[in-house]
Parts: structure tokens; sequence; C-alpha cells
């Protein structure tokens, strides 16, 4: 089923015009992850412009974007492809799409709450949530090995350090919760 309006609210989202985009598969020829990709950045593209609005979000392409913006940058219309890529999951999300890489998003979840908490990144307790809610936990010994060798040298704090500015961090958090609702 086609939906007219999946572009206008990607564009309006994204604060992007979709449609200047002529599939000249630059973006999709950067892209570092494309080859983990079910269609590529160009391909998401023309589905968001065609209104495959199902398809499009439920496409595992929108969670494995890396946000690294080498599509951006290599588009000749200046289509900041990332922020699409962003719009997409937070349509998903709002319309109760599961994510088809469900990990992304948990990571993504647990990210929010670790700098909610702390008011910055800590990366022992990102890592060992992430561990423990993704059911990954002890799956991949060679990343137990590398934490402890991070831990042993003191590159990774055991206790986080709490922000001065964690209220502010926390406002930000919510205001973008809200904002996808």
């Amino acid at each position: 089923m086609l939906d007219a309006t999946l572009q206008q609210r990607v564009n309006e989202l994204a604060h992007e015009t979709v449609q200047l985009c002529y599939h000249c598969h630059k973006c999709t020829a950067g892209c570092p992850v494309e080859q983990d990709m079910q269609y590529g950045p160009d391909v998401i593209l023309r589905m968001v412009q065609l209104g495959q609005k199902q398809a499009t979000l439920s496409s595992p392409d929108i969670w494995l974007c890396a946000g690294c913006e080498t599509c951006g940058t290599r588009c000749p219309n200046d289509i900041d492809i990332a922020h699409v890529m962003d719009a997409l999951r937070q349509i998903a999300v709002a319309e109760g799409v599961r994510p088809a890489v469900p990990n992304v998003k948990r990571f993504h979840d647990i990210f929010l709450t670790v700098v909610g908490l702390t008011g910055e990144m800590h990366e022992a307790g990102l890592m060992g949530a992430y561990e423990l809610l993704s059911g990954d936990l002890f799956k991949d010994p060679s990343i137990m090995a590398l934490a402890a060798n991070l831990f042993a040298k003191g590159k990774i704090p055991v206790l986080p350090r709490l922000s001065k500015n964690r209220s502010r961090v926390q406002r930000v958090i919510e205001q973008s919760r809200q904002a996808d609702k």
C-alpha cells in the first residue's frame, strides 16, 4: 500500500528535500555498511519518493545506517541521508513498527538511558547493560577479553562520573523522546 504523505513527513522531520534525489548511487557507493543492507541508501530514498511506507519502515537499512554522513557528503544535491534515515526511524517508532534489527534500537535506548543517568557517556555501563539486555552476554569471548583488557589498563572506568550538567542533559533527552511521540 502506498502512502502519499511519507515523503512529506520525512522531509519535515529531516529538514531535507528527498525528491531532489535522482539516484546517481553515489551515496550507496560510499556507504560503509551497504553490504549489510537490504536495499542501500539510494533505494531507500526512492522508496520514500514512491510512498512505499511499509517496506521502508520495516527495512533493516534504516536501523543499520551508522549515521556517518558519508552518503550526504557524496550527494550532488546535498541531501543529508543520515537525517532521512533518522526521520524514518522516528516514524517507525512512532507507528509501532518493530525494528528489523532490534539490537540497534536496544543499543540506542541503553545509550540514552546511560547518558541520561550520568549526564555523559559511561562505556562500562553501556557495554554491561547492552550485553545483559541483548541476550548476547558471553556470546563473543573476544569482546569480553577486550573489555577486561581495557578495564585493566584503566581505559574504561568502572564507576561513572556524574556530570554537573546532568539535569540539563536529562531535559534534552526527555524533550527528544516527547518529540518522537
